[in-house]
């Protein structure tokens, strides 16, 4: 009988490995993939791949805006597509080429045109509407008067494509009374708006610090800033009593921190960039106090701030409305995302939409509707 060597089981493995590694052709697309850079907006990328993200960019806008279309704001807790619709412009925003995406800036152009139309064919006759803009930059309006709030064109982004167009500036500028100004930093304070607003005869207001070697300074009101005093805001229709507290982003930049009592009686706080931190913790001493002073209905306050529930507390106002999401000037891990980051940002917003205060985070370009309890 002959004798037949069994061959072991580890040499047929052994054969594939070495013909696979020895051939230099074979599964080589599987590796890797080589393509040269050089591509736009993303010069690591080649153009293949920056048209990629730009197609999925588009795909996910589309699909968030039809969700968010059929979701619109409500108080917390909101509904699941909506929070799932605002993963979707997460993914797109922090990519650290967004702002220079086509995708990108025709969405926000998109929904600046759309607040255009809202508050050129809108009238409200109860409570206040409130439009998100970008970043900090809110427009609150009643039947009487229309406020903005850092109102900026988006040019920090860096990009002058996605950045609004000197028309649709003028045109919101022209639905406004006045334009309140909390510091220096350009994400808030922008010299196209601001100018835009003086050539219409229309009142701007900011800290000292604001544009405080430039001509212009001359022709914009600098409150003063104390806790509880109750100035006279005089506008072309009609006079608004503001009160003005002296707040800070951290030590050395002044923020003005306002709360607007419209002719309606509503009351609208609007904090800025408004945080201490470390060893410089004044403010808390007057935002701890608000509550107990002053009636607050809508807060419209940076997400980022470092402890969101305690400058909540302070204010006690019937409505939140979170701001500074986005910021596509800042480095990528430091645009806060709507899902917040809390862990890594040592922040306690997400405690927020978990409280006792009603809540409503909105996107550039949506806007919710206050009607006071009676």
């Amino acid at each position: 009988m002959k004798r037949i060597t069994q061959i072991p089981s580890t040499i047929p493995l052994l054969l594939l490995i070495i013909i696979f590694c020895g051939n230099p052709k074979f599964g080589q697309a599987q590796i890797y993939d080589k393509k040269e850079g050089g591509g736009k907006p993303d010069p690591q990328l080649s153009q293949k791949d920056n048209d990629y993200l730009d197609r999925q960019a588009k795909v996910f806008l589309d699909s968030a805006t039809a969700l968010l279309n059929q979701f619109p704001p409500t108080t917390f807790p909101e509904a699941r597509e909506r929070g799932m619709a605002k993963l979707l412009l997460d993914a797109v925003f922090h990519e650290h080429f967004a702002a220079y995406r086509k995708p990108v800036q025709q969405y926000f152009r998109s929904q600046v045109d759309k607040v255009i139309h809202e508050l050129e064919t809108t009238k409200v006759d109860k409570g206040v509407r409130i439009w998100k803009i970008y970043d900090m930059g809110f427009i609150a309006r009643t039947q009487t008067v229309t406020l903005a709030f850092d109102l900026v064109t988006g040019i920090t982004s860096g990009s002058p494509d996605f950045a609004m167009s000197a028309e649709q500036v003028e045109r919101l500028a022209k639905q406004c009374d006045a334009l309140l100004i909390t510091h220096r930093h350009p994400d808030h304070a922008d010299k196209v708006v601001a100018t835009k607003f003086l050539k219409l005869g229309l009142q701007v207001l900011a800290p000292e610090q604001v544009w405080k070697e430039d001509p212009i300074s001359e022709n914009i009101i600098h409150p003063e800033r104390m806790a509880d005093k109750i100035l006279p805001l005089k506008l072309k229709k009609n006079t608004l009593d503001i009160v003005v507290y002296p707040g800070h982003q951290m030590k050395s930049i002044d923020c003005n921190v306002y709360l607007v009592k419209t002719p309606e009686e509503i009351w609208l706080a609007h904090n800025g960039d408004q945080i201490n931190e470390g060893d410089f913790m004044v403010d808390w001493e007057w935002i701890d106090k608000i509550k107990d002073t002053q009636k607050v209905d809508v807060l419209m306050t940076n997400a980022w701030t470092t402890d969101i529930m305690r400058m909540v507390k302070g204010f006690n106002p019937k409505l939140v409305l979170p701001g500074h999401e986005i910021e596509l000037g800042h480095t990528v891990w430091d645009r806060l995302p709507y899902w917040g980051d809390d862990e890594y940002l040592g922040l306690n917003y997400a405690e927020l939409k978990k409280s006792i205060y009603p809540g409503v985070v909105t996107v550039w370009g949506e806007s919710y509707h206050y009607i006071p309890k009676k």
